[in-house]
């Protein structure tokens, strides 16, 4: 679903205005592109700003021989294997055009030069845990890497039923770790990081993983699980939390609910593991849920319950969130709610507010009414929504984070709060628009962006301060404000708008408001 709002939001404005040329920067000697790993000799390409890209590098073997089960690195070839275009993505519904199989465990990699050793970023795709790819126009890498002279890493690996089924309590001991098995692609993906990226003129002892949304969950994710731990040492997470991970028999029910609709017998649920993958994809969104599992082995606890995980304390984490979550993720393809009015505001918030819990749906309009005295009806709507239930989960990671004496001088906290100018700007800072800001590749996606003009100049902000945080473990950098770690007493925050700034507990009041509400994490 993510994935298809994305698409979506890329199609509504086709002529939002035509796409700048790239900023001046030096362009880096080409170097020779063909590279050898651990499995063998791959052959990239060179753009014409110099950055060696390789696409479509297989880290894992074709997964359809251990479906779900965990991977299996990919065996040694000889020769060269070409690099030049992407691979195939993880089978999931609704991704027509697309080139989808299992064998997708595919990175892709772009570095200034293959001689060096420069920070490595390694990107997490979006779309929750049931959908998307890193081959995606606004992940590409070059941009990122030419502009802080860092070596951009970006992974595909499986996702929906095939990442995340748990099939223990149906299939044994040899499947105890089905409904982890997307995220160990990603731990395999981090270990070809650690033993190949060196070739490509990264350093492996200075990775960063960041992701939004669903890649940011998976990011929080890894913290807690003990064969990731020292393969990356500093964390970005964009409206992605990971709080609580599915209990086994949660997990048990959501496996149920897939055999079900497959017609399986419980006698022949091994079926599952030799049945066309076709058939699969086209049942998989009778699962309610599909996700990490806390399985007591590859993940032994929850990410960030009941406290931030022990393991990860030292390394320096970005959380942050964008002002306007919901206005897609809610607001895409229903276009009434834009048009609400203050006597069809309560029903239509108690229809969408789950994440409210028990407060009165009339106390929160009102409280919304006086913080924001201009906001509109769809305005309150979408903020209730958003602050409710994206930023929430965040806000509790921070403070976990704060919690840790150890790690409380490692955490910073940003709001995106950055307009879209598309369709006159009602979708707002909505869901996902920080990723291109973040890769300084709004030139790339002007669909989403609309004009640049006023885009370039937070582009360079906050790509820069990710690039300093992966080099340094610190976001500040010479071209943006004072940006302060996070703590409990001020909260500080940093506004990426035009011009960002800092700011002490923005949207404190609706933080105190739905802390008096039990969090769930979707799904688990």
């Amino acid at each position: 679903m993510a994935m298809n709002r994305r698409h979506a939001l890329r199609a509504l404005v086709a002529s939002a205005g035509a796409i700048a040329t790239s900023r001046s920067v030096r362009v880096f000697a080409a170097e020779p592109a063909i590279v050898s790993t651990t499995a063998g000799k791959i052959k990239g390409f060179v753009d014409a700003n110099g950055v060696l890209g390789f696409k479509g590098v297989t880290y894992g073997a074709d997964s359809s021989s251990y479906r779900f089960r965990p991977p299996v690195p990919v065996k040694p070839w000889t020769g060269v294997r070409d690099a030049l275009e992407f691979g195939a993505i993880a089978p999931q519904p609704g991704m027509r055009g697309r080139v989808m199989n299992e064998d997708c465990l595919h990175l892709n990699v772009w570095t200034p030069g293959v001689r060096g050793t420069r920070p490595v970023m390694v990107w997490f795709h979006p779309g929750g845990y049931s959908s998307g790819t890193s081959n995606e126009t606004e992940a590409d890498g070059a941009r990122l890497s030419r502009r802080g002279d860092v070596v951009v890493v970006t992974v595909n690996h499986r996702i929906n039923a095939f990442g995340h089924l748990y099939l223990a309590e149906f299939l044994g001991e040899e499947y105890a770790d089905s409904g982890n098995v997307g995220i160990l692609d990603l731990i395999l993906a981090l270990k070809w990081v650690r033993d190949n990226i060196g070739q490509f003129g990264g350093d492996p002892g200075l990775v960063t993983i960041f992701g939004q949304s669903g890649g940011g969950a998976k990011s929080a994710t890894l913290m807690a699980m003990p064969e990731a731990h020292g393969l990356f040492h500093r964390v970005i997470t964009m409206s992605g939390q990971q709080i609580t991970a599915s209990r086994m028999s949660t997990a048990t029910m959501h496996a149920t609910q897939l055999i079900d609709a497959l017609h399986l017998s419980r006698d022949r649920v091994r079926d599952l593991v030799t049945m066309p993958t076709t058939q699969i994809v086209a049942a998989s969104r009778s699962a309610a849920y599909y996700g990490p599992v806390k399985d007591g082995r590859s993940l032994p606890r929850d990410p960030f319950d009941p406290d931030s995980p022990p393991l990860s304390a030292s390394i320096p984490m970005i959380l942050g969130n964008t002002l306007g979550e919901t206005r897609t993720l809610i607001g895409l393809g229903n276009a009434s709610l834009f048009d609400l009015t203050w006597d069809r505001l309560r029903p239509v918030l108690e229809e969408n507010s789950p994440f409210m819990g028990l407060l009165d749906r009339g106390m929160v309009i009102a409280s919304y009414r006086k913080w924001y005295p201009n906001y509109s009806p769809a305005d309150v709507f979408f903020q209730a929504t958003t602050d409710s239930r994206s930023w929430r989960g965040q806000v509790i990671e921070a403070e976990r984070r704060a919690m840790q004496s150890e790690a409380a001088p490692r955490t910073w906290v940003y709001q995106f709060n950055w307009r879209t100018p598309v369709e006159g700007g009602k979708w707002g800072a909505h869901h996902g628009l920080d990723v291109p800001f973040a890769f300084d590749s709004v030139q790339l996606v002007p669909e989403k962006v609309g004009p640049i003009a006023g885009a370039k100049a937070l582009a360079a902000q906050m790509s820069d301060a990710f690039i300093a945080f992966a080099r340094s473990g610190n976001p500040n950098h010479s071209g943006l404000p004072q940006w302060p770690v996070y703590d409990l007493t001020m909260r500080s925050t940093m506004i990426f708008d035009a011009p960002s700034r800092t700011a002490s507990d923005p949207r404190g009041d609706a933080r105190r408001l739905f802390a008096q509400v039990p969090y769930v994490q979707p799904g688990t």
